[in-house]
């Protein structure tokens, strides 16, 4: 055979290997972006459904991976009954809260899913997760404000402040607060005298006094707990009375005649930590006061009492957060039955922390204003998306978010006509702002500029950083026929805090800033 032949039968057997080295390879390629999908395409169906029972679906986004990898995550195992080594929800905790924590039922002892797919699931997230958050681009874009005059006021000497309650009385143009030891006091503006109303032994969370009637919420665990220890007291003629009812960290009491039989009703926000519930106290026909639960989940932090539907009924509007964050109407069927129903709904890492029912646009029906900034809990960083939200009204009791002011931290706000123009202005209080870059922006006052268009002009102050400010109420202080802006000081640790800042509260010793309004 001449060396020509042999040449083509070699090179026909070469060119048949590398045809099947290539198909080989391509299958193997094949399979791997098969597989690949696949793993995608569960995960992501986990992240769908896992993500979304308990809650309404976050996007991944809004967390960084750190985030995500080291805090939410090993929390989210936990709560599915998936061992995590680098989480023990009982670490430092006390064996009565361990026992309340297991009668919850919050930790399982079955897991929802096998560990391969938890890997899966938890890997997919860390995968999509950014490595930080976009900054919020109006952190310093405010002008001095100059409608109102700044008053920082001592309530005491003691150094630090832990005001708990606070209310405008406009009976009596006094302003009362309760504090962390328990003491209720009321402040007359006009002339700088202080009176000690109440002494309780525990934190003052809320505070009604109606005719003869006095209502004190008490609540003795400010720090998540699953412990239930809260209670109401009722004063009547100088006599007090406890009511034998305990209440779950209780941080809010609505009290109002809801279905006009001559007697009070208490609607109160247990605010929990795992477990929670809105709950209604009332008499109900009967001379002793009984707890009916409205809705059995945590988080509650407000509710107001006013016909949504004009069938002539006191209806309850009433704000949750810890994980179903939402805007609930409990709609009253008759003599103090209610249905509820979701009609605004955020995210679970939106930190929803107040609302106000307001009618925005001057049509007649009630829109609702949010503010979200909570940061004191396993994503503490600087989102976004915290800042305060318009919601308008159809009619209907369908509402659309028209308009979002970004402002780090923002947890309660005040609405009113503060410059009588004719539209609506808001006071925003910010109890974690970015106390590095923009202490200031711990208030900002937003001028309404053109309310068709939603164009606001944001204030703020210097001396706004010296109180780490908790509490927000507005009304006519000084008596002088505008409304003036109050707040209340609460310097505990909640977050890392720069020590200039802290030094500074310390040494200002600030309970209350009245910011009175110089209209007239």
């Amino acid at each position: 055979m001449n060396i020509y032949l042999l040449y083509i039968i070699e090179s026909s057997k070469m060119r048949k290997s590398a045809f099947f080295m290539r198909t080989i390879i391509l299958l193997i390629v094949g399979l791997t972006v098969s597989c690949s999908s696949s793993s995608e395409k569960k995960a992501a169906t986990l992240y769908n459904t896992q993500c979304a029972t308990c809650h309404q679906l976050p996007a991944i986004n809004d967390l960084p991976k750190h985030i995500w990898k080291n805090a939410v995550l090993p929390d989210m195992a936990a709560r599915m009954g998936i061992k995590d080594s680098t989480l023990n929800p009982f670490k430092n905790v006390s064996f009565r809260e361990q026992h309340a924590i297991l009668k919850s039922g919050i930790y399982p002892n079955r897991p929802s899913l096998t560990l391969k797919e938890w890997n899966l699931l938890k890997n997919y997230i860390i995968s999509l997760a950014p490595d930080s958050l976009p900054a919020n681009t109006h952190l310093n874009d405010y002008s001095e404000l100059v409608q109102f005059k700044f008053k920082p006021i001592k309530l005491d000497s003691t150094p630090g402040t832990f005001i708990t309650f606070l209310q405008f009385n406009k009976q009596n143009l006094s302003i009362i607060t309760g504090d962390l030891k328990g003491d209720l006091l009321s402040y007359k503006y006009k002339k700088g005298d202080v009176d000690t109303l109440l002494r309780t032994s525990n934190p003052i969370t809320a505070y009604t006094k109606k005719n003869r009637f006095s209502y004190i919420t008490n609540t003795r665990n400010l720090n998540p707990s699953e412990i239930a220890n809260g209670d109401i007291q009722i004063i009547i003629n100088d006599s007090i009375q406890r009511l034998p009812i305990v209440l779950h960290r209780p941080i809010h009491t609505l009290t109002q005649d809801l279905n006009k039989d001559g007697e009070d009703e208490l609607v109160v926000s247990e605010f929990g930590n795992f477990t929670g519930s809105l709950s209604l106290i009332s008499k109900k026909g009967g001379k002793e006061y009984k707890k009916e639960v409205l809705l059995d989940q945590p988080g509650f932090i407000r509710t107001i009492a006013k016909d949504m539907n004009g069938d002539g009924k006191d209806d309850l509007i009433t704000l949750a957060a810890q994980g179903k964050e939402s805007i609930i109407i409990f709609y009253q069927q008759d003599n103090l039955n209610f249905r509820a129903e979701s009609v605004i709904n955020f995210s679970p890492v939106y930190g929803t922390s107040w609302f106000e029912l307001i009618d925005y646009d001057g049509d007649g029906d009630d829109d609702i204003v949010t503010v979200h900034g909570d940061n004191a809990d396993k994503s503490y960083v600087q989102k976004p998306y915290h800042g305060l939200r318009i919601y308008l009204n159809n009619g209907k009791n369908h509402f659309d978010e028209k308009f979002f002011f970004p402002l780090n931290g923002a947890t309660r706000v005040v609405a009113n006509d503060f410059d009588q123009d004719g539209d609506l202005d808001f006071g925003i209080l910010s109890t974690f702002p970015d106390y590095l870059k923009s202490p200031e922006s711990s208030f900002v006052y937003l001028e309404n500029k053109n309310s068709q268009d939603f164009q606001f002009q944001p204030y703020t102050f210097e001396d706004s950083k010296l109180g780490r400010w908790l509490l927000l109420d507005a009304g006519d202080v000084d008596d002088d026929g505008d409304q003036d802006i109050i707040l209340s000081s609460f310097t505990y640790g909640f977050t890392p805090v720069p020590e200039n800042i802290s030094s500074l509260w310390k040494d200002s010793k600030v309970d209350l800033m009245v910011l009175e309004n110089k209209l007239n």
